[in-house]
């Protein structure tokens, strides 16, 4: 089962998150151990500002997906976690089914507040957050932060060096290259996974990615997100080194990263040097989407991890 449960972020922006299998039973009978209910198809949710009462006897996991992700994404990793594990991913604002505002806040501070306040509202904390690219960046952030609510941390794919204004100006060229509206989803897996400039060989799995980012128009498919707002919450982030943060994760953490990724060996190293607990692991045959592209290797690679960090007190 996947049940819809929103939740108020930073300035008021209603995000959705999504709860992965049953939920673990609580030490109080009756105590639902999320906030509010969704239906069972996972399309509606009920808000309520009350904390979350009832400690659930399993650890807790919280999904955050990258720039242009959503949270099903998550779905085959957020179903294997929730055998063991209470398991929610979280649709990041302008994501997903999160809401959109124009006038809202796309900064980093937003971002690292929106999880803080999923964590707290959810119940979840001290939980275990996974978080790929963009999210992995605002799970340390939060870890840095916010050490109380965090036992651990898996960062797949991020850099923590500065990309700079040319890695920007390509972003904005790349999106005006997309052929909008895509006619059938075949086309938006096509191009993703095989036309795309900045695809070096064929990727299917990269096409399906896309495809699940788009939603149907009038005049054809188009993305769930505002590329601007995408441009506006990458700029908030591409111009700066994050290495400083990262040396504040107390927690447990683990820098995985696809051997064809964006990630280099080098800086991921460096990374888990840096990091005061710091754990490496790599996926070969993966890109830069190592979950998607080999999802059992991927398993294999963070399932040691997360055991030790249920061992915690």
């Amino acid at each position: 089962m996947v049940r819809r449960i929103d939740v108020t972020g930073a300035g008021g922006v209603r995000l959705a998150a999504w709860e992965f299998g049953d939920p673990p039973k609580t030490e109080s009978p009756g105590t639902d151990p999320v906030v509010g209910s969704g239906s069972r198809d996972g399309t509606r949710g009920e808000t309520t500002d009350e904390p979350v009462t009832g400690a659930a006897q399993a650890p807790s996991v919280l999904l955050l997906h990258g720039l242009m992700g959503r949270a099903s994404h998550w779905a085959p990793t957020a179903r294997w976690l929730s055998e063991r594990r209470r398991a929610v991913a979280l649709d990041q604002r302008g994501h997903g089914q999160s809401a959109k505002p124009s006038q809202a806040e796309y900064t980093r501070e937003a971002y690292v507040d929106d999880v803080e306040a999923a964590l707290e509202q959810l119940g979840l904390a001290p939980a275990v957050l996974i978080g790929h690219a963009m999210g992995a960046l605002t799970a340390w952030q939060l870890a840095a932060k916010r050490p109380d609510l965090v036992r651990g941390l898996i960062i797949c794919d991020m850099r923590a060096s500065a990309l700079g204004a040319a890695s920007q100006r390509e972003w904005e060229n790349w999106f005006k290259a997309w052929p909008l509206p895509f006619a059938t989803l075949a086309d938006v897996r096509k191009w993703f996974g095989e036309d795309d400039p900045w695809v070096e060989r064929p990727n299917p799995s990269r096409g399906e990615f896309y495809a699940e980012v788009m939603q149907e128009c009038p005049d054809g498919w188009r993305p769930v997100f505002d590329p601007d707002q995408m441009l506006k919450s990458r700029e908030t982030w591409v111009y700066d080194a994050h290495w400083e943060e990262l040396a504040q994760v107390q927690c447990p953490a683990l820098v995985v990263r696809g051997l064809d990724g964006e990630l280099g060996r080098a800086e991921s190293q460096e990374m888990v040097r840096v990091l005061p607990n710091g754990q490496y692991a790599e996926v070969a045959d993966a890109g830069h989407l190592v979950h998607y592209d080999q999802p059992d290797a991927w398993r294999s690679a963070i399932e040691p991890f997360l055991d030790g960090c249920g061992s915690l007190g």
